[in-house]
């Protein structure tokens, strides 16, 4: 209940979901992002991206001239369609807000609830890491007339590969 609710917010944000049977499926996801919006991509090292056995990406690449960041979610929530990325030791923050696309990886398990869950989960997250950060669908601002614009302070298009099982 909690994949398909999250799922739902997270489209009606604007941001895409796909529910991933096996790492092949989403392999075969983000081989298609590549192809049809182009590269270069750079994939973080974490457990959910190298799972995926993704081929190797350059990491030569300035990350200004990176168009595909490809990073994992440490949770979900499902009553708002927001990820929950901890800032990890050796990994920036910049992977999922300088790319113009940012494809997260999340494993199911870690879809929870609500806020409420995620704190009773991690109710010491300072001693783990040194930010939470939310991410609710593509960048968004508007101005005083409220003309919304997409994409300016971070990527316009959210993907989200939730890994079952």
């Amino acid at each position: 209940m909690n994949t398909e609710r999250f799922t739902a917010e997270l489209t009606a944000l604007g941001g895409h979901a796909l529910v991933a049977q096996d790492a092949g499926q989403a392999r075969d996801y983000i081989a298609k992002l590549l192809f049809e919006r182009g590269g270069p991509a750079r994939a973080a090292s974490r457990p959910a991206v190298t799972r995926l056995n993704l081929p190797p990406m350059s990491t030569a690449e300035k990350l200004s001239a990176v168009n595909i960041g490809i990073t994992q979610a440490d949770y979900a929530l499902a009553d708002t369609g927001t990820l929950v990325v901890f800032s990890e030791t050796g990994e920036g923050r910049t992977l999922s807000l300088l790319p113009p696309i940012h494809v997260a990886v999340l494993e199911e398990s870690r879809i929870l609830a609500s806020l409420d869950e995620l704190m009773e989960r991690e109710p010491r997250f300072p001693d783990r890491s040194s930010a939470m950060i939310f991410i609710t669908g593509p960048s968004r601002t508007a101005d005083i007339e409220r003309t919304l614009t997409v994409g300016v302070h971070g990527p316009g298009e959210l993907h989200v590969i939730v890994l079952k099982g």
